[in-house]
């Protein structure tokens, strides 16, 4: 009879001198630009759990898990570095396609857009504007490791579609619910 797995410890105190491992057991320090990266990714896979919570859309939950799925493995590519003998590149161009439809069906039910929008409205609109925000830091942070050639132009491409996704996502949100975006009013036009 084989005996059952041996339960996964949650801390190693491997990490007590400010250094994490990547996968194949490298050392590098956490406030690495590599490991900030890593880090706002997580972060955004989190707010999108966030806004899983708070969504009664069976679409847009859908979505939401797909995402945080392909977040887990953005990450999981970041933290292997080129030269290890494991590879973690699942990401591709479909997945950018997959956001791409799913902005293009999702857009069909909402109006046009004719002035900025402020995030806002229902709870789960506001947690996907907050988690597009994430998603823009992220991409940020992605940016400069691809800039020294530790991540593939793919990675970049999904996460920028992402943050237009959680956009039309937030309007989707409150279009379901029936209440308007908050409309930007510039403090210039009022005076």
């Amino acid at each position: 009879m084989a005996s059952a797995p041996k339960p996964i410890k949650i801390y190693t105190k491997t990490g007590d001198l400010g250094e994490s491992g990547l996968v194949g057991g490298q050392r590098i320090s956490k406030q690495s630009a590599l490991l900030e990266a890593i880090g706002d990714v997580d972060e955004l896979n989190a707010w999108i759990g966030a806004c899983r919570t708070a969504s009664t859309i069976s679409e847009l939950n859908k979505d939401l898990q797909v995402v945080q799925n392909l977040l887990f493995e953005i990450g999981a590519e970041l933290a292997t570095p080129q030269e290890s003998r494991f590879v973690n590149e699942t990401l591709s161009d479909s997945h950018v396609q997959y956001l791409e439809g799913s902005i293009d069906r999702l857009s069909e039910a909402l109006s046009p857009l004719r002035s900025f929008i402020l995030p806002g409205g229902t709870e789960l609109a506001a947690r996907l504007h907050t988690a597009r925000a994430v998603c823009r830091r992220a991409e940020r942070s992605v940016v400069a490791i691809a800039n020294a050639g530790g991540a593939r132009p793919v990675v970049l491409q999904f996460l920028n579609r992402l943050s237009d996704w959680l956009f039309v996502a937030a309007r989707t949100a409150n279009h379901v619910d029936g209440v308007e975006d908050v409309k930007w009013v510039s403090e210039a036009s009022e005076s």
